[in-house]
């Protein structure tokens, strides 16, 4: 449990907080604005295998459903390759299964995330290398020069979606692409800047995952060449 946008705890809430928790014995851990509060055990993320412990506040897909039917539309568009990149890795839900069957370099903005996702990948078994880099791809999307050394790649950037490195992507020669979005809008924006670099639709597929509300996560595979 994260909670955030409050003022810091008193000590009298922070031991009514840590009572509670303890009589509960279902939440893992609780933090207050990034900081723990209590951690009865180490929270952990089964990615396919995979134990991730999450920082505080991480990002996690709605549903472990849509999660899988994510992944699943990822990995059969991207298929066989030797090197993939994972762009807004976020703490690796696409990175970790990508490195099942090829060497993966994940990007990701947030540190904390960034290095539970290096962790995770450092200690499992079965996995081809993954490598970790900490960038702004809103600031300083991969170049060209950089994108050279992937045969596929997927992206899932916030609601803003990934103008810039889109901009990148189409100047390319990625052969394969998977763009996971929860913004139709930004992502209409995205696949039209990769079209006018010569890449094809092959796919775009919903997934319903914010029930009761007008929102939903689309996969979109792309294809040059």
């Amino acid at each position: 449990m994260a909670i955030d946008g409050i003022k810091t705890l008193a000590d009298k809430e922070r031991r009514a907080v840590t009572e509670t928790v303890l009589a509960m014995r279902s939440i893992a851990r609780v933090s207050v604005n990034g900081e723990i509060v209590i951690e009865q055990r180490r929270p952990l993320i089964d990615m396919s295998g995979v134990n991730l412990a999450p920082p505080p506040g991480a990002f996690a897909q709605a549903t472990v459903a849509a999660e899988e039917a994510m992944v699943r539309l990822t990995l059969e568009h991207i298929g066989k390759v030797k090197r993939a990149a994972d762009l807004f890795a976020g703490v690796g839900t696409f990175a970790l299964r990508l490195a099942r069957i090829a060497q993966v370099h994940a990007v990701e903005s947030d540190e904390k995330a960034i290095k539970a996702l290096d962790h995770a990948a450092r200690n499992a078994q079965g996995l081809k290398p993954v490598s970790v880099e900490r960038r702004d791809l809103f600031r300083r999307p991969l170049m060209v020069s950089e994108l050279k050394n992937f045969d596929a790649l997927v992206f899932d950037p916030p609601r803003s979606g990934a103008e810039e490195q889109c901009k990148e992507l189409a100047r390319s020669a990625v052969k394969k692409i998977v763009a996971v979005s929860c913004n139709s809008l930004t992502l209409a924006r995205d696949l039209s800047i990769l079209r006018n670099g010569g890449y094809r639709v092959t796919s775009g597929t919903p997934i319903d995952q914010f029930l009761w509300t007008s929102h939903v996560e689309v996969v979109a595979t792309l294809v040059k060449g």
